[in-house]
This record gives structure tokens, C-alpha cells and sequence, in this order.
């Protein structure tokens, strides 16, 4: 097994770079090692190598581990040193370091405005901030929210602004298990936000624009004006956008959810397999000119050139970025006449991302990217063995099934770690899915290449607004199964790895019959087993109050070992996009359902009774001139016209809480009031979520 390994090693030699460096980004990230330690360990290990290349070989060859740990320290610095650079707050430029509440700024739009459910939005740079009587030049981006109530603004990319309003910093809603927004915004140097009216902001005359990308949004614009001429329909028209060059702004969000349940959302996630569609198209296109000389030459520049300007005009997401990189690899090993190494291509690549991007290495896409494609390129070739047909139909159909089949083997633990779901009907979507939705992009271009000529372009569209609008109910018709997905998966880091070695342990006895890897699968596969009984253990004897953070809603949960019961409104009852964003990923990081009673816990008169605590729910004013009732919190809600003082006198209480249903000119009244009274408070709209454990 260890020869195996390290021969397996031997043929990536990428690979010995891309580890180190990889362990330098996540040390940094967590520890946040200085600029001045990382060069001072990288000039260490480089002069004690240069010491170490002037003994003699036979003591290079006695001592050579320690040549690979220098070696591996120096690029270790090296990871962390593009973590730390990376990352614009510690930039003495950011803009964070020079802006307060009342600092007007210039920014400029890095894109055209984009029309969202009650908003216009674009992502703008910051350029400079007015302090002390001179503009000082600074770095940074800013998402720009225009009220939809206002005029459209007339601000377009290159547009400069200059903002009169106080840009707020991008945080998290806070509640337990949800999405880390605001650690995703900070990976691409987003770190404020302004939500914007029409005397918010004054436009300047001078505009900053890039050519290069200027002609990749004229001629993005000029696809999606092609695609909005010629396909009617909203929904057939929004597949279409993201299914050619990856427009996702007009999505409908149920929509994308049956296409993720169902397995085959990377379809409309601009990525590698649309690269790979464009890139078997140009080889058959090419097939013909094989036979001449000036091909070898032509070819590969014409290929590369349209596989990096399709990337650009797709937004050069991580996964298209990687696919781009690596079909360059292949384009030019092919060109040279060598044989191509897919693993070593592959770390290349991740390498050359994680330079531009350390940061890429949380994106879910890169993950998933990376894991599919080292799953097909390694398990495919064993899982086509497992059929053999004669039938080229028949052959080809198998194939494309061993491929999806192999993606799911080491991209499992990442989905179900991620998307706390697994799409059970995968293997079925994806063997119709997949070649009907190249047929469509294949369709797609064609229609581009004949948009002047009215007549086919209109025929073209509408046999694209057929295909897709028969796709669309194919999918919709799957995710109606009950079940199409198995959904409320809940594992941990620690678990998905452990998942993950267990996977490599099975793999391994299944290929090489090795015993001893079969009992290594069985371990770690006993290990996650264990681990996962434990939590669920420990969340059978739960008992906690979650007062949500949901702007401009009420929601509480009272949660009683695998159950809760659910306070606050109605609409967050509905299967929508306000739950499941913003409760569900609570729900399922504890383990719950929502039940009509939970046994130890009573909401009674607006007071939550347990064993050891009292809650006062306060949603109306509060008249009292009794005895002070003795509570452990009061939670406010649904903005309702209180004083502090009062309720001092009517409570006997310490914590108050104040949700995200309240508004924030209120909130700030009841704050200082609770100062002055020496009062513990938590504001949920600032804070996140609180939660009380008994």
C-alpha cells in the first residue's frame, strides 16, 4: 500500500507544492500569523537550504528529510504570506481603517445595475474618502443597494458616485447554523454595504473604466439582449442566462431549489461541464483541419483564446477558472505531443487559483469542483467495468452514467456537509438532464451565430424555449416525488472527514483488494457512526429558547429535546425563502421538527414556563401596579409602543431582548434607557441570535 502511495506521489510532483501551501493559507486564516514571522521563517529555511546544498551528497542524502522540511516550511510561508496579502484589512489602504459614520466617499461601479426583488444592485470600489480636508485615496468594495421605490438610478459600470450616506459594515444574521455572509463578502474584499435613495448620492461626470472590461460587458449585455429577443417566457429565458454564460440575477428561487434537490443545479452553475460542452464542440469543429500542418499551430491558439474568453464573459467563477486552466494544460500538452497527467493538471491548477485567491479554498464550488472532477477521473474507468455492451447507444449511455456515478463518491461528504441534503434521484435527473441541457447550450450558440438573421434566430429561440421549458417540468416533476431528496442531514467538519477517509479506506480494498484498507474504511466508517450517535444523544436532552434574527419578523423556537415549538408569524410557517434562509439551517444543525406541543416547555398568556426559567413575551403595552413578577428575560417584539422604566416596574428582571421585528429608532431609545437602569441587553438585528439554555 505505501509503495503504491508513493508511487502514486511520484507522478505528481505538484502536489508537494500544493499541500504546504494549502496548510500555510488555513494556518493564517486561523491563527493570523504576522507578515514579519511568515518572511522571517521563509528567509530561515531559504539560507539553511542554501547551507544544506554544500554538504557533501552523501550527507544530502543521509540527512535528506531534512531538505524536505525546510522545503516544505519555506512553502508553508509562502501560503500564509498570500493569505495575509490577500486579505485587504490588513492593507494600510483599506478603507476601514480611515471611515466613520459621517464620511463621504467616492466609489466607483465595477458592473451595470442589476435588478433584484425590491432592489437595484451593483457591486462598487471604493476610491477615496474625505478626511481631514483632502480626499485620501483608499481599497475596498461596497455592495450599493437603489431603492426601487426611486427613480432607476442613471449610474451604469465606470459610473462615479459619491455617497452621502453612511455605508454600514456586512454581518451576519447570526442565527445558529446559517450561512456565513459575512466571512463570504470578506474573501472578496466586500466589507460594507449602503441601501440608497435618490438624495443618497451625487453623481460625478468623470467615469473609470477598463477596456478589456467594458468590451466583456458590452458583449455580455449584447448575449443576454439576444437571449431576452428571441425566448418569452421568464423562466425558459432565466434557465437560458445561466446556462450560457452564467447569469443568475432573474432565477426563480423555487426553481433552483428543485433543480438542486433533484441533483443537477450544476446545469445552471456556470462550471466546468459547460466548458467541457464548448471545448468537445471545438475539437469537432476542428477535426476536419487535422491534416494540416499550420492546425497544430492555429488550433490551440483558437481554442485557448475561446475558452478563456467564454470563461471571462461567464464571470470567471472559481470552478470555470479551474476548467479553464486546466483544458489550457491539455490544449498545450496535446500540441507538444506529451501525455497529459490529469492529477498533476489538476494541482497546477489549484495551485495557480490559490495564488490569485487563497480564499478560494472555502468556496463550496471550488470544493465540489475539485473533489467531482478527481472522482470521476479516478473511480470512471472502474465503475464503466461493471457493464459491458456492445451497443455503441447502449455503451454511451452506460458511460454517462459511470461518470455521475463516480462524481458523487468523494463530492458526497462536501454536499451533505454543505446542503445538509443528498438528491436521491440524481442517477435518473442527470441521464436525461445532462445531454438535453448540452443540446440546449449547443442551440444557444447557434443562435448567437444567426441572431442577424431574424427569421432563424426567431425559429432557433423557440425550439430553445421548447427544450428548456421541457426540462424545467422534467425537473419539476422529479422534485415532486416525495422522495426525491433526503433532507435535514446534519455532520460536522470533523465528521465529513472522517467520511471522507472512510471513502478512501473502501476505494482503496475495492480496487487493490487490500485487506487491511477494508478495515481501515470499517474504522473510520465505525468512528462516524460514533460520533454522529453522540450528537444525537446529546440532542435528544436539549431544552433552549432561539429568539431569531429576521428582520421585521417575530420568530422563536422553543425546543425541547428533538422537538420545538414555533412563536412568531405566520408567513415563516410557509415553505419559503424567509425559513428556510434564515430558521431551517437552525432546525437542522439541532436536530429538530416542529411539533403542536413540546412537553417540558408551556407558552401560556405570553410567558414561556419551563422547569427552571420564565420568559415574558412583550408585543403590546404593559400595564401594571402590582407586585413585580420575577422573570429571567423579557423578549420584545413586534415593535410595540413600551418604555424600559415601565417595564422595570412591572418586571423583576435583568435580560432583555429585543428582536429583529422592532425598529432599530426604538431599539436605540430602549437601549439607553437600559443603560441608565443598568440593564443587560441584546439587540438581535446587531447581534444575532440569542439563546437561552435550561
Amino acid at each position: 500500500m505505501n509503495f503504491y502511495a508513493n508511487n502514486f506521489i511520484k507522478q505528481i510532483p505538484a502536489l508537494r507544492f500544493l499541500i504546504p501551501i494549502v496548510v500555510g493559507i488555513l494556518f493564517q486564516y486561523r491563527f493570523s500569523i504576522g507578515i514579519n514571522v511568515l518572511a522571517m521563517v521563509a528567509a530561515t529555511a531559504s539560507i539553511l537550504l542554501i547551507i544544506f546544498s554544500f554538504l557533501s551528497i552523501a550527507k544530502r542524502n543521509a540527512l535528506g528529510w531534512i531538505n524536505g522540511l525546510l522545503i516544505h516550511l519555506f512553502l508553508i510561508a509562502i501560503g500564509g504570506a498570500l493569505s495575509f496579502t490577500k486579505n485587504i484589512s490588513n492593507r494600510s489602504a483599506w478603507v476601514g481603517n480611515y471611515i466613520n459614520k459621517e464620511t463621504p466617499v467616492i466609489v466607483t461601479l465595477q458592473e451595470n445595475v442589476s435588478i433584484k426583488e425590491r432592489s437595484y444592485k451593483a457591486l462598487a470600489t471604493f476610491n477615496a474618502v474625505y478626511n481631514n480636508g483632502v480626499w485620501q485615496p483608499v481599497e475596498g468594495d461596497v455592495l450599493l443597494y437603489f431603492r426601487k421605490d426611486s427613480s432607476k438610478p442613471n449610474v451604469h459600470y465606470g459610473s462615479q458616485i459619491i455617497l452621502l450616506k453612511k455605508v454600514t459594515s456586512i454581518v451576519n444574521a447570526g442565527n445558529p447554523g446559517a450561512f456565513n455572509y459575512e466571512r463570504y463578502c470578506s474573501f472578496q474584499d466586500i466589507h460594507y454595504q449602503a441601501f440608497l435613495s435618490d438624495n443618497d448620492f451625487t453623481i460625478l461626470p468623470t467615469e473609470q473604466t477598463s477596456w478589456f472590461a467594458n468590451v466583456l460587458i458590452n458583449i455580455r449585455t449584447s448575449v443576454l439582449e439576444i437571449l431576452k429577443k428571441n425566448i418569452k417566457s421568464q423562466d425558459e429565458l432565466s434557465i437560458a442566462e445561466a446556462l450560457l454564460i452564467g447569469y443568475r440575477d432573474e432565477l426563480d428561487r423555487e426553481l433552483v431549489r428543485a433543480y438542486s434537490n433533484t441533483g443537477v443545479v450544476h446545469i445552471i452553475a456556470i462550471s466546468g461541464l459547460h466548458l467541457g460542452m464548448i471545448y468537445g464542440l471545438l475539437l469537432f469543429l476542428f477535426k476536419p483541419f487535422n491534416r494540416y500542418k499550420f492546425s497544430k499551430i492555429v488550433k490551440p491558439i483558437i481554442i485557448i483564446f475561446i475558452l478563456w474568453m467564454f470563461s471571462f464573459i461567464a464571470g470567471t467563477a472559481p470552478s470555470i477558472l479551474r476548467s479553464a486552466i486546466m483544458f489550457t494544460c491539455i490544449v498545450f500538452a496535446d500540441s507538444l505531443g506529451k501525455r497529459s497527467n490529469i492529477y498533476n493538471g489538476l494541482a497546477i491548477s489549484a495551485i495557480i487559483i490559490l495564488i490569485i485567491n487563497p480564499f478560494s479554498l472555502w468556496d463550496v464550488g471550488f470544493q465540489l469542483s475539485y473533489s467531482a472532477v478527481l472522482s470521476i477521473v479516478f473511480f470512471s474507468p472502474y465503475v464503466k467495468k461493471w457493464f459491458y455492451f456492445k451497443n455503441k447507444l447502449l455503451k454511451g449511455f452506460w458511460e454517462l452514467n459511470a461518470i455521475t456515478l463516480s462524481a458523487q463518491v468523494l463530492t458526497l461528504p462536501i454536499v451533505l456537509y454543505h446542503f445538509h441534503q443528498f438528491p436521491n434521484l440524481f442517477l435518473f435527473a442527470n441521464i436525461f438532464a445532462v445531454p438535453f441541457s448540452g443540446l440546449i447550450l449547443y442551440a444557444e450558440l447557434l443562435l448567437l451565430i444567426f441572431s442577424l438573421w431574424l427569421n432563424a434566430a426567431s425559429f432557433i429561440g423557440k425550439g430553445i424555449e421548447w427544450s428548456i421549458a421541457v426540462l424545467n417540468k422534467f425537473i419539476l416533476n422529479i422534485d415532486a416525488l416525495p422522495f426525491a431528496v433526503w433532507e435535514s442531514i446534519q455532520i460536522s467538519i470533523l465528521q465529513a472527514i472522517i467520511l471522507f477517509a472512510s471513502i478512501i479506506g473502501f476505494s482503496y480494498w475495492l480496487i487493490e483488494k487490500k485487506s487491511k484498507a477494508m478495515l481501515i474504511g470499517l474504522l473510520f466508517l465505525m468512528c462516524f457512526i460514533g460520533f454522529r450517535s453522540i450528537d444525537l444523544i446529546n440532542r435528544n436532552h436539549q431544552q433552549k429558547i432561539i429568539v431569531y434574527n429576521v428582520p421585521k419578523h417575530t420568530a422563536i423556537d422553543l425546543v425541547d429535546g428533538r422537538k420545538l415549538f414555533f412563536i412568531g408569524d405566520s408567513i415563516l410557517k410557509e415553505d419559503g425563502f424567509l425559513r428556510n434562509f434564515h430558521i431551517k439551517p437552525s432546525r437542522i444543525l439541532h436536530r429538530t421538527t416542529e411539533s403542536d406541543a413540546v412537553p417540558n416547555i408551556t407558552y401560556f398568556n405570553n410567558f414561556i414556563l419551563t422547569r427552571n426559567k420564565s420568559i415574558a413575551v412583550v408585543d403590546s403595552p404593559v400595564f401594571y401596579a402590582g407586585e413585580k413578577i420575577k422573570v429571567d428575560a423579557v423578549i420584545i417584539t413586534k415593535n410595540p409602543r413600551i418604555y424600559i422604566d415601565k417595564l422595570y416596574q412591572a418586571f423583576d428582571c435583568k435580560q432583555y431582548i429585543f428582536d429583529a421585528s422592532n425598529s432599530m429608532w426604538k431599539i436605540n431609545k430602549w437601549k439607553q434607557a437600559c443603560d441608565s437602569l443598568h440593564l443587560q441587553y441584546h439587540i438581535c438585528s446587531l447581534q444575532g441570535a440569542f439563546e437561552i439554555n435550561f
